[in-house]
């Protein structure tokens, strides 16, 4: 079965991210020092990483590694079912396609329930500046008492979209364009 490029080279670690290396070292402190937010938002261009990188914390909270500066490990049962689409506490939705107050409030009502693989529930919403008023209400009072299994990470490329109630509850962290040099360094690794 042949496999798309971007999920084929997609980085498994932290150390395979390129020219993102400010959101990568406060991502491994915060998760060294035992602090991982309950929720993010990861704002920039298209291709910059912010999905990856939403993943790689996936696989960091949630890895087996006995040492917090191993995180993610890559080969801890965890961390596989992450690379594979099938840890069950990794829940990503596509916002562009999931807009309504419904999603979000039937996201609501399953949020209390606690992870049943890992230590967190991990929500990626990408795109999540295409959500609707209500729906960012409905998002809105699940920011404000999450539980304390779940962290939310918020995925955009249009950051002015998002309501500023929204942003307050979030870590910003700002994924910039990649360096041409820096791509053409990485592609020769690869090849």
């Amino acid at each position: 079965m042949s496999q798309a490029l971007y999920r084929k080279w997609r980085p498994h670690l932290w150390g395979q991210v390129v020219g993102q290396e400010h959101v990568v070292q406060t991502l491994q402190n915060a998760i060294r020092g035992g602090r991982v937010g309950h929720a993010y938002l990861f704002a920039g261009p298209r291709g910059t990483g912010k999905t990856t990188s939403a993943r790689l914390l996936a696989k960091a909270v949630n890895c087996l590694a006995k040492e917090l500066k191993d995180r993610p490990c890559d080969h801890c049962d965890h961390c596989q079912a992450v690379n594979d689409g099938r840890f069950l506490d990794l829940i990503e939705i596509d916002a562009a396609s999931n807009t309504s107050v419904d999603d979000v409030r039937d996201l609501r009502e399953k949020i209390n329930f606690s992870p049943s693989q890992g230590r967190f529930k991990v929500y990626i919403i990408d795109e999540v500046h295409m959500l609707s008023t209500a729906a960012f209400n409905a998002l809105l009072k699940t920011l404000e008492e999450p539980p304390p299994h779940a962290i939310f990470i918020l995925a955009t490329t249009e950051v002015h979209k998002i309501p500023a109630t929204v942003l307050s509850r979030c870590q910003r962290h700002e994924f910039r364009r990649i360096p041409l040099h820096l791509i053409v360094s990485h592609l020769k690794e690869l090849a």
